[in-house]
């Protein structure tokens, strides 16, 4: 009897954690070589049925595959009401505007009952003044269009051509583009100045003094550029590695380019009819007598609560972009980290569809939290900065303004990593900036950075090579479309459009390094290798800031 009443209360204490007091994500690493494997693949294993402080849970951070229960819902609740506020007010608004608005000037007062009447009635012109027929049979222009579509058409092929060039040949494109980074620039710098020189027009519009000020001030800046690299030299071959595998990467998932523009042209589409409901919002009003030095006359007066709802239709697209922005990088996440946490001979299938399952279903509370709170960082750090060129004085302001921007570097960091982390888990956002946080200080010593040398890198690649573009399409458009100094403007303009195409492509590498980056430290904090390649580059981050550890300082960890 007595042995029969101890069984349960054994059995009991060994199933007991054996550290119940310690919290989630604070066992020191790397473990203990003897640690016990589970026998159970850590991506079949739930993620939330235990309570945050089993220390089991250790071991059980992975992609989950499962079903994902919906989290911070009540932000989803709110932007959705938020979207139909704005609707409903913007349809109500466009059948309920005045059509007299333009035909103020045909309003009279009359005194008799001191109201304004209609003298006659004239057609609304949709153009205030005609359009020169000419200007649009331009030269300039018909170039300027066709230089843009080729533009546009060319840059899908010249982005997939960089990422191959980046998976395959990263230390070749990147040592050969590091000398134009300040070759092209102090080469444009000096074909200005002499042009601007020679030209009369030019050098009437700019004294000497204002020219040689302009060229002095950009070769400083080149200056800087040359330090900035001449500093992080001994972390250039760390960058080389980071980048070709996060290239890599984003060529087993090329999707990726075809779904985000959607989601951007998504956006766009979207604000169509809010822009629509703005424009007619403005016609709601009444035309109503106004005395001025004893004379009436008619003017225009605006609804009350125009511009309430101009205020509303605002903050929801500023929402529905910071949205939009998060939701883009939950879904580069969950797809690169479907492919990281899988086997080479078993490769995701529909990894991407279940990325936009994922933000758009259980996570879109999630994604508009973050949305939301990235939007009134930004609100916040543009009152700060209007302050300071403002000119604000006082020790109060300055130590304000240090906190403040403190505080947002701080979320900055943290947010970066968070979206990755709920992403992976389908975790809701508060605690995946907890989890997060609790990870890479735990695995990493610090609150660990990315490689941010990779970014400059990566930005200079394609300012060198939208530079050398625009410089060929501007020597094709002087021979072909025989312009003059018109020329410049159409390259000028190539050079934004494919710029602007190239940094999306950055962004997106950008973001495929975060999350390879979160999927590396997860694998440290089980002892697991998913991607060997990932280790042998990942391994040699430095472990805090002011640790800079050379490149074959230490070594992988093989299993």
């Amino acid at each position: 009897m007595d042995s029969s009443k101890e069984d349960p209360n054994k059995l009991s204490s060994s199933l007991q954690d054996p550290t119940p007091t310690q919290p989630l994500l604070s066992k020191p690493y790397p473990p203990p070589l003897d640690h016990p494997a589970s026998p159970v693949p850590a991506t079949l294993r739930p993620t939330t049925s235990q309570p945050s402080d089993d220390h089991s849970q250790l071991l059980q951070i992975s992609y989950n595959y499962g079903p994902r229960p919906f989290k911070d819902w009540p932000f989803l609740l709110l932007f959705s009401l938020l979207i139909l506020a704005t609707f409903a007010f913007g349809i109500f608004a466009s059948v309920h505007r005045n059509p007299h608005h333009s035909q103020v000037s045909s309003f009279f007062y009359n005194s008799t009952s001191s109201t304004c009447a209609i003298l006659e009635v004239t057609q609304p012109s949709f153009f205030s003044s005609p359009i020169s027929i000419n200007a649009l049979k331009s030269s300039v222009l018909k170039s300027l269009i066709w230089t843009l579509v080729i533009t546009l058409i060319l840059s899908v092929p010249f982005v997939l051509f960089v990422l191959l060039l980046l998976k395959h040949y990263t230390k070749q494109l990147v040592y050969i583009s590091l000398p134009f980074f300040v070759i092209v620039p102090v080469f444009l710098d000096i074909y200005w100045f002499v042009a601007c020189h020679v030209s009369s027009r030019c050098s009437e519009a700019l004294p000497l003094a204002y020219r040689i000020l302009i060229f002095v001030f950009i070769l400083l800046i080149i200056g800087v550029v040359i330090w900035i690299f001449v500093v992080n030299w001994h972390r250039i071959e760390l960058t080389i590695n980071i980048i070709g595998v996060a290239a890599n990467g984003l060529w087993q998932n090329l999707g990726l380019f075809g779904v985000l523009p959607g989601l951007t042209l998504g956006l766009f589409l979207y604000y169509a009819p809010i822009v629509v409901f703005l424009v007619f919002a403005r016609f709601n009003g009444k035309i109503v007598p106004k005395e001025k030095n004893g004379e009436y006359y008619c003017v225009w007066k605006q609804d009350g609560w125009v511009p309430a709802y101009y205020a509303l239709a605002i903050l929801t697209m500023l929402w529905s972009a910071t949205a939009m922005i998060e939701a883009q990088v939950y879904v580069i996440s969950g797809t690169i980290a479907q492919w990281y946490f899988s086997k080479d001979y078993d490769r995701p299938k529909k990894s991407l569809r279940s990325a936009l399952r994922n933000a758009f279903g259980p996570s879109s509370g999630t994604v508009c939290l973050s949305g939301l709170l990235v939007g009134v960082v930004r609100f916040v750090r543009a009152m700060v900065d209007n302050a300071r060129n403002e000119d604000a004085s006082g020790i109060v302001n300055l130590i304000l303004r240090c906190c403040v921007n403190a505080l947002m570097a701080a979320f900055d960091f943290l947010n970066k990593f968070t979206i990755n982390f709920a992403a992976i888990t389908g975790e809701a956002y508060c605690t995946s900036a907890r989890m997060t946080y609790e990870l890479l200080k735990r695995n990493l010593l610090s609150a660990a950075f990315v490689e941010t040398v990779s970014t400059r890198v990566l930005a200079g690649i394609i300012f060198v090579l939208s530079v050398l573009y625009a410089i060929v399409v501007c020597l094709i458009v002087r021979a072909v479309g025989h312009l003059g100094v018109e020329a410049y403007f159409v390259a000028a303009m190539a050079w934004l459009l494919l710029l602007v195409v190239l940094g999306f492509f950055v962004n997106v590498l950008d973001n495929v390094i975060d999350t390879v980056y979160v999927c590396y430290a997860i694998d440290r904090d089980k002892d697991d290798v998913c991607k060997q390649e990932v280790h042998e580059v990942y391994v040699h981050l430095p472990i805090s800031r002011s640790q800079r550890s050379a490149f074959s300082a230490r070594t992988p960890m093989v299993v």
